[in-house]
Order: C-alpha cells, then structure tokens, then sequence
C-alpha cells in the first residue's frame, strides 16, 4: 500500500509540474471538466423532467379517483347508506391528502429543475469562454510557433546548429512528445 501510494504522489507532483510547464494543456481538463458537469446537467434534466410526468400522471389519476369516490358518497348518502358514507369520506380524504403530497412533491421537482436549467446555462457559458480562451491560447502559441519557425528558416543551413539552439521542427516534437507523456501519465492515473 505504502509503495502504490508513494507512486500515485509522484505520478500527481509530475503532473502537476508537468502542468505549470504547459499551461494551455491544464485549460483542456478544465473544459473536459465542464462538459462532464453539463452532459450530467443534462442528464439530471431528463430525469427530473421524467419525475415531473410521472407526478402529473398520480395527481391526474388521485384526482379521477377523488371524482369517483365523491361521487359514491353522494350515492350512498341517497340511498341512506350512512355506513358506507363514513368509509368512503374517509377513503376520500385520504385521497385528497394524497394528492397534496403529489402536488407538494411536483413544486419540489419543478423547482429543481428550474435550479437545474440555470446551472446547466451557467456551465455551457463558462464552458463557452473556456473554449474562446483555449482559441486564444492556441492562436497565440500557433503564433509564436510560426515566428521561430520563419526565424529558423531565415538562418544560414549552418545558423543554429550548435547544441545550445534548437530548430523549429525539433521543438514541434518535442512539444507534441510532451503532450504525449501527459496523455500517458492521465491515463496510468485514471487506472489507479
């Protein structure tokens, strides 16, 4: 146990240097993140709005059956059968408090889907800027990445050979090797 624990903080330290070396790469779980919470948003939706339906149906059902039995009553109160009079208020009564728990229940439901709706629009605008923000970061370092390369190619074939530079090419690998590793160390984490 001690040694697995020893390498899952290893496995997070690297991580996280490998992060602060590679900002734009944390942006990404970020809007991985985000679209986990909006896609269970959404399911939690599709749930609670299947409750609410299930609510309408038992108020709409309890409701036909407090017709009947008000009507029973009145049948036998004509017909002057106080001993099923008695039973069948009783029966409605209980029906009626049925259908305020139904109706408690579905204001509790409507109300959490409301809460639900605004918490999805407010992930999908988070998640909006997020994406803009990873555009941006992107744009930039294509940027950069194409201000050192026309500068690598404007130099002499012999320019820059030496072990202290590096060529464009060379660093478009070694980024890409990098984010490689992340990958990697993502998923032997995922694992453990």
């Amino acid at each position: 146990m001690g040694l697995f624990e020893d390498l899952s903080k290893f496995l997070e330290t690297r991580l996280d240097e490998f992060l602060k070396a590679n900002p734009h790469l944390e942006l990404f779980g970020l809007e991985d993140q985000l679209r986990g919470q909006e896609q269970d948003a959404i399911r939690l939706l599709g749930d609670l709005k299947r409750r609410e339906k299930q609510l309408e149906d038992s108020i709409l059902a309890t409701a036909q059956d407090i017709q009947r039995w008000h009507e029973r009553i009145k049948n036998a109160q004509a017909a002057n059968r106080l001993d099923l009079v008695k039973a069948a208020q009783e029966r409605e009564a209980a029906l009626l408090r049925q259908g305020n728990q139904y109706w408690g229940q579905l204001k509790g439901v409507k109300d959490q889907i409301e809460q639900t709706r605004t918490l999805q629009k407010e992930i999908h605008d988070r998640r909006r800027e997020l994406k803009a923000k990873i555009a941006e970061t992107q744009a930039q370092r294509t940027a950069q990445r194409t201000t050192s390369w026309d500068a690598g190619w404007a130099k002499s074939p012999f320019e820059g050979s030496g072990r202290g530079s590096m060529d464009p090419l060379e660093k478009s690998f070694q980024q890409w090797e990098t984010e490689q590793e992340l990958e990697e160390l993502k998923r032997q984490m995922g694992r453990s």
